[in-house]
């Protein structure tokens, strides 16, 4: 789990009282054991619980605890370990699921099925605490990060938030300018005014100049009332005009004055309006080159240039994707849309995707994947396939494979041709710890797999001692229990 919560196991079977103890903990779980006479006592001490689970005890005893719980309030998401599930055990669990209280998992443990239980339960808590974050949604997104390049976008952000400085966004498409201009705003003397996002690429050359500025009625057909522009509806606040750079340059020169006279008129009015606006302007296209091709004014680009802010691109903050994701689940289970859990192997996936959608395509892919697995776990396989790592193919010369032939047929009667054993380094290079650390756990996985969850046997299979095993089995939490299972 990706946080330390505090778990209180009744379990009257003092032997696996001790084994449950020991495999929470291996789990980083704060587990604290009692029996089912005294589990009130425990649960009144120190500091509270975050999950119960309820081990071997008689039937009607744990009904009599569920019906405590209920009673007297304790909202606490429950676990029971049965033998097996019945039909109706497993209806109850499925029935509101990720908002009941109550789940069942199957003895012997698994790692997978108890992290996913355990993870459901974090969800229910969630769930009934969701009014914890009154943070605006469309804050965080983009600079949730602890790369270089995101803690400079923080500190830019930082310093010019509160000036009245025109500031120009430059990046991809999807890499989070628009929640630039919403924390530029949001940490400005202006926050309590009216934040305002036009979209200059997505509105019609003929139509802009009536959105930005308004118009008076009759001053066009169709004008059938006045109305007001979005300089108007901004007025003391921020206006943030995306993709500028697909702007006419008809609609440059008339911005390029409000820009330096701090007033405009309505389209069919020669009535000045004072506008007092700040700008924030956005693009993915580089201006510079389109100043050169003539399709961008040059006082215009200097005008907006005041202050400019360029976003990396997702593919060179891939040590942000882990943060990135549990952001996402996390704004997705406090708007109730459900949620999912990433294993390490298929974050360490998405990390080595390129991204072309930046932050954006990670938010889809995240959705999707609440969508195909609610409350679920998704490992490396689960994942749809260009998400997944993609196979290095080993590429070979006719002089490579003319020697290997050779040397092959002083050394046998037989000839054959065979490849080289070393792949090559991919032509755009790769981050070799990374890659390791991705076959080493691909090939542990598939050994317990293959021993049935045996640490052992996976330990011969691997041909390297139990210990050793242990420790990885540790390092990419995978599996480990007392009897060898989990």
């Amino acid at each position: 789990m990706s946080a330390v919560t505090r778990v209180l196991v009744i379990e009257d079977n003092p032997q696996l009282s001790h084994a449950y103890k020991a495999i929470f903990e291996f789990i980083d779980q704060d587990a604290c054991v009692a029996d089912s006479k005294q589990w009130q006592v425990a649960l009144e001490k120190g500091k509270p619980f975050d999950t119960v689970v309820i081990g071997q005890c008689a039937e009607d005893v744990a009904e009599a605890m569920l019906k405590a719980f209920k009673e007297q309030d304790i909202q606490l998401p429950v676990l029971r370990l049965v033998e097996k599930q019945t039909p109706a055990m497993k209806a109850n669990a499925n029935h509101d699921r990720g908002e009941g209280s109550l789940a069942f998992v199957e003895l012997p443990l698994k790692y997978m099925q108890l992290s996913d239980a355990l993870h459901h339960a974090m969800v229910y808590r969630l769930g009934r605490n969701s009014a914890r974050d009154s943070r605006s949604p469309e804050l965080f997104r983009s600079l949730v990060g602890n790369s270089r390049s995101i803690t400079k976008i923080r500190t830019l952000v930082a310093q010019v938030a509160d000036s009245e400085a025109t500031v120009l966004i430059l990046g991809e498409s999807g890499t989070g300018k628009e929640v630039v201009a919403r924390n530029l705003h949001y940490h400005s003397k202006r926050r309590n005014k009216p934040f305002v996002p036009v979209n200059c690429g997505a509105i019609p050359g003929e139509l802009l100049e009536s959105e930005l500025f308004g118009h008076e009625k009759g001053a066009f057909t169709g004008a059938i009332s006045a109305r007001q522009g979005r300089f108007e509806l901004a007025e003391g606040g921020t206006l943030f005009l995306d993709e500028i750079g697909d702007m006419s340059l008809h609609m440059q020169v008339k911005l390029l004055r409000v820009l330096q006279e701090r007033t405009f008129e309505r389209v069919g009015s020669n009535k000045s309006i004072r506008a007092d606006v700040r700008i924030i302007a956005a693009t993915h296209r580089n201006l510079e080159e389109l100043i050169r091709d003539g399709k961008f004014r040059e006082d215009l680009f200097y005008r907006l240039n005041v202050f400019p802010i360029e976003m990396p691109p997702l593919r060179d903050r891939l040590e942000d994707i882990p943060l990135l994701v549990n952001e996402l689940i996390a704004r997705l289970e406090a708007e109730r849309r459900g949620s999912v859990r990433l294993t390490p192997a298929a974050i360490m996936s998405l990390c080595q995707y390129r991204w072309a959608g930046n932050v954006r395509e990670l938010a889809n892919l995240v959705e999707r994947l609440v969508i195909i697995y609610p409350y679920g776990v998704v490992d490396l396989t689960d994942l749809p396939e260009k998400f997944k790592p993609q196979p290095t193919k080993i590429q070979t010369s006719p002089e490579d494979t003319l020697r290997v032939t050779l040397r092959n047929t002083e050394a046998a009667p037989q000839i054959f041709e065979q490849t080289p054993s070393t792949p090559r380094l991919p032509r755009e290079g790769l981050d070799l710890k990374e890659h390791l650390n991705t076959l080493e756990f691909s090939l542990i996985k598939q050994a317990l797999d293959d021993a049935g969850g045996v640490v052992a046997h996976a330990a011969k299979r691997l041909k390297m001692r139990r210990t050793t095993l242990v420790e990885k089995l540790r390092k990419y939490g995978l599996t480990r229990g007392t009897d060898e299972r989990l």
